[in-house]
């Protein structure tokens, strides 16, 4: 299997980074990422070219950090709010995604990538959290969110009861199924 060394000019995903020295199959730095403009050969001439890249890599990734440091301390400082509507008897309907909170910072000017909001699962219940944003290798910050209960329209409870109804059958009928297989 024939390798071939290449400089990385860009991030790639799973490679590296700029002016990363990486060895690939051959195929797939002729056909994909030399013509696609992602990489150079990796020969003496463009090797003498490495520190330049280097240098314009480390100036970026310093920005990046200054960058994504004042975000995290102007994530530190919210407390962005989320209504949970909630019937008679306190079931909630509906919870509070990765992609609520998400949309919520977005409204406020913070533009994140929604995969970097830590939520093991969605938020069902009222009260205050903690959420883990991982918005760097180096920087993690949490973001406090407060839930709040809101009375369920009586529209909102019947779809949640019709819900409800239509699974207790889909139940009923899934367990009368095994019966009759038995």
């Amino acid at each position: 299997m024939a390798t071939a060394q290449v400089i990385l000019k860009e991030k790639i995903e799973g490679l590296g980074a700029e002016a990363d020295v990486i060895k690939v199959r051959a195929g797939y730095a002729r056909n994909f990422l030399i013509p696609q403009g992602k990489a150079y050969e990796a020969n003496d001439s463009n090797l003498r070219h490495l520190e330049a890249l280097k240098a314009a890599r480390s100036q970026r990734e310093a920005e990046e950090l200054v960058a994504v440091q004042q975000i995290a301390t102007k994530l530190s400082k919210m407390t962005p709010k989320f209504e949970l509507a909630t019937g008679q008897n306190g079931k909630a309907f509906g919870s509070v995604t990765s992609m609520d909170i998400h949309k919520k910072l977005a409204e406020q000017g913070i533009e994140i990538d929604r995969h970097s909001i830590e939520l093991d699962k969605a938020i069902k219940n009222t009260g205050k959290f903690d959420i883990t944003i991982r918005l760097h290798s180096q920087v993690v910050c949490n973001l406090a969110i407060q839930v709040d209960a809101v009375e369920a329209t009586a529209q909102q409870q019947a779809e949640a009861d019709d819900l409800e109804a239509a699974q207790a059958t889909l139940e009923e009928a899934a367990a009368e199924q095994q019966d009759e297989e038995v």
